[in-house]
């Protein structure tokens, strides 16, 4: 295995490693998924069954709705939250809630923008490092 480092943009400030769970689809976090449980719940999404806590949550973007960000800083106040969020575009619903997890529990959710062309170099790592710093995110993993 070979390690290495991407660049990224931070979103939400903080440090997290963990296994990935890559995404197919979007998902809204209000009505997709149980915060008691980390569980993926939306009837329609690929990945319905899939657990979410303490893994390296990659997905290309949110999906509405604005009551998203506050069952994503339930999931991480219960414990059942990802460990970070690697998106490819800006959400603003994800970041709120990540932001409200640190601000009302004291609880880190960093959260970045990966490059589009690191993407499935990422995908294909068992687990990443991310550290989401104010001048920047660096992801590590081993290929």
């Amino acid at each position: 295995m070979t390690a290495r480092t991407f660049d990224a943009v931070t979103l939400v400030l903080g440090a997290a490693s963990g296994p990935i769970l890559r995404l197919d689809e979007p998902l809204s976090f209000w009505g997709g998924l149980e915060p008691a449980t980390g569980t993926i719940i939306d009837r329609l999404h690929p990945q319905r069954g899939a657990c979410v806590a303490g893994r390296i949550l990659m997905m290309p973007t949110g999906r509405g709705s604005s009551s998203g960000s506050a069952t994503l800083a339930e999931a991480l106040r219960l414990g059942n939250g990802p460990a970070a969020i690697l998106m490819l575009e800006r959400d603003a619903i994800v970041v709120v809630g990540a932001i409200l997890a640190a601000e009302l529990y004291g609880l880190a959710c960093p959260v970045a923008l990966a490059n589009s062309e690191d993407w499935e170099a990422l995908a294909a790592a068992a687990s990443l490092t991310l550290e989401a710093g104010p001048d920047g995110a660096a992801i590590s993993a081993d290929l």
